[in-house]
């Protein structure tokens, strides 16, 4: 009897005995947690039980979304060979994480607390672009709110790899993407948003570096969902960089230079035909371009897919400085005097002297540069003045034969008419060398007009072929710049 009554009234007090316990434990677990700081009180309430491996969601059915912005900082460099852009962004996500969710009332009203980013779940959205990994800096911590949103902010040097345009250097613009999405996750698990609205994205330049060579003209965002092969639906985030490059330099140090070299080749047109100074002075021109050609040729972009237009621009101006080159030679070849020189062929002489030049309005010069034609008339006239004479100058037989048909002295004796005889053999060779260098200065006088007829055409032809191509380039040019 005594030991059932010991028994109820051990049931009845161990009851009370325990919660007595349980509620001192509870009393000093009280007082040791009021002395902690709230952080730390805080931090382990939530990562006590957390597990970082496992989406955050107490409903699987529900997919996280990940809201993404993008805010260009920097274009650090454009390789144009290798197709790759670098670019260094500020790069903002958040997510709400239902396992990291508090009342700040009991935690001295914290509403937001840095915890580390190796400690929480984060999501697998990477760049599809990478092609290296860059030198960004290691953000170890990452923000939540009450409400469990997670805040990850952090800067990346991005080494993408863009299709790069260099057809319009130095005017061109290029248009690169970056892509975010899962690696892994399909839609259903991951969503992506954007963070901001795509005004505010696009025109958002406000810790833009914009001291360097190439200038950002906006952000584009686009989302998309694509399919893979299989049935898998994936959602992804492109942020569309357009950037154009300033062409003041290239302008400078490439073009002007050519432009130059241009108009002087232009210029030295001027140069009298018959001048062997002209050709010497083409020659010069074009070894200086070619040394100019050398100097450019690692400026200017090179891919394996295409040339720029300013590239097709220096070779063409090569080739018009090797034409008026050839031209020249040619014209100083007509003009050239030579011994055995053959006189302008009739059809030549009509097509160009009479022809072309009333197509170039030069009739009027050019009747007034033709000189008279007096040898003949000279001629004519002495030997008419002088009672038709001249043209029994032959030798000393007709001397004979004329004194005595007009009953004059007798002739001299036989050495005399010898001497005679041989000054009029002098006389006669006197006058056919200066006929024949009168000749022969009429046929070069005859060339050196064709020749410059000939030059006044070719040059109006090669001033109209470059004002034509330099006109269509600057046009060109003009709407890339402008566009």
């Amino acid at each position: 009897m005594k030991q059932w009554i010991l028994q109820a009234l051990l049931a009845w007090l161990l009851p009370t005995l325990l919660a007595q316990g349980e509620a001192r434990q509870r009393g000093i677990s009280q007082a040791q947690n009021s002395t902690r700081p709230a952080l730390l009180r805080l931090s382990d309430h939530l990562l006590a039980n957390y597990r970082k491996g496992v989406r955050p969601v107490r409903d699987w059915r529900r997919p996280t979304t990940i809201s993404i912005d993008v805010i260009v900082y920097a274009i650090l460099n454009v390789d144009e060979k290798n197709q790759v852009l670098t670019t260094y962004i500020w790069y903002r996500q958040f997510w709400t994480d239902e396992f990291l969710q508090w009342n700040p009332e009991d935690f001295d009203n914290i509403t937001k607390l840095s915890v580390p980013t190796d400690s929480v779940w984060v999501p697998d959205i990477l760049i599809n672009e990478f092609v290296d990994v860059g030198k960004s800096p290691n953000i170890p911590y990452v923000y939540v709110q009450h409400q469990g949103e997670v805040q990850n902010y952090k800067p990346l040097q991005v080494v993408t790899a863009c299709s790069l345009d260099i057809y319009n250097f130095p005017f061109d613009v290029q248009n690169c993407s970056l892509t975010f999405t899962s690696w892994l996750h399909t839609i259903n698990d991951i969503n992506i948003s954007l963070w901001r609205l795509p005004e505010k994205v696009k025109s958002d330049k406000s810790i833009f570096m914009n001291q360097g060579e190439w200038e950002l003209l906006g952000v584009l965002p686009q989302f998309r969902k694509f399919t893979m092969e299989s049935s898998d639906c994936y959602a992804e985030m492109k942020f569309y960089v357009v950037i154009r490059r300033r062409p003041l330099f290239y302008a400078v140090s490439l073009l002007l230079p050519s432009i130059f070299l241009m108009v002087m080749d232009i210029v030295g047109f001027y140069l009298p035909p018959d001048s062997g100074e002209r050709v010497s002075f083409k020659i010069t021109l074009l070894l200086g371009y070619s040394v100019f050609l050398i100097i450019v040729s690692d400026t200017l972009p090179a891919t394996a897919i295409g040339t720029p237009l300013i590239g097709v621009y220096f070779v063409v101006c090569m080739a018009l400085l090797v034409i008026s080159l050839a031209e020249t030679i040619l014209i100083v070849r007509l003009v050239h005097k030579q011994d055995l020189q053959q006189p302008v062929p009739a059809w030549l002489q009509h097509l160009v002297l009479e022809r072309i030049t009333w197509l170039l309005c030069l009739r009027e010069q050019s009747a007034s540069c033709r000189p008279p034609t007096t040898t003949q008339a000279t001629k004519t006239n002495n030997c008419s003045a002088m009672g038709n004479h001249c043209s029994h100058l032959g030798g000393p037989q007709d001397l004979e034969k004329t004194l005595r048909g007009r009953g004059g002295p007798p002739p001299p004796p036989r050495e005399a008419s010898l001497a005679v005889r041989g000054l009029l053999q002098e006389l006669s060779s006197i006058r056919h060398y200066l006929e024949k260098r009168d000749e022969i200065r009429e046929m070069a006088r005859d060339w050196l007009r064709v020749g410059s007829v000939l030059d006044k055409l070719l040059f109006r032809i090669y001033l109209l072929a470059v004002l034509a191509y330099s006109i269509t380039l600057v046009t060109l040019w003009s709407v890339w710049h402008y566009s």
